[in-house]
């Protein structure tokens, strides 16, 4: 077996990227959560954030304000009188922004099928991750939380950000 010796200038290692990867590796492992919740999956959300799965070691932290946010978590029914507020704060949320859509209320409107009630919030602003379940496990969100990680990090950094497209 032989034996090969490698020498760093300065006695460092070389690590090769682009800083396309750095970038998306920063803002994958940062994301600042705009917490919406509406309904009785707001409670799992909660839970979620808790000492006992711990989002913090993701890098994922609750944010009250649209403005410090990326990422847009919207729990629960969304009725059609609060539809305007909720486009509202995904516009005031900077580039590049993601939305994640958590139980069955939120994704499809559930068994809410009524004319007050939103059929899916795709419907009003576009969704990345479905989070299914009623009121789905904080095990699943985390689950769709490293999903989301995922789909950054593949992503370009200085990509021109195209709408997204709705229904």
């Amino acid at each position: 077996m032989a034996e090969h010796q490698v020498n760093y200038a300065n006695g460092l290692p070389v690590v090769l990227t682009t800083v396309d990867k750095i970038v998306q590796w920063g803002r994958s492992n940062s994301l600042w959560a705009l917490s919406y919740g509406l309904a009785c999956c707001a409670i799992e959300m909660m839970a979620a954030g808790g000492s006992r799965y711990d989002f913090d070691r993701f890098g994922t932290i609750f944010r009250a304000s649209p403005r410090h946010s990326e990422v847009m978590i919207i729990a629960g029914t969304l009725s059609k009188k609060h539809a305007e507020f909720t486009r509202r704060l995904y516009d005031q949320m900077p580039d590049p922004k993601w939305v994640i859509s958590m139980g069955s209320c939120a994704n499809t409107g559930g068994m809410f099928n009524t004319y007050s009630t939103v059929q899916g919030v795709d419907r009003i602003i576009p969704v990345d991750i479905y989070v299914p379940g009623c009121a789905p496990r904080p095990e699943s969100f985390q689950f769709a939380l490293m999903i989301l990680q995922k789909k950054i990090r593949k992503e370009k950094a200085s990509r021109k950000i195209a709408p997204k497209r709705l229904i």
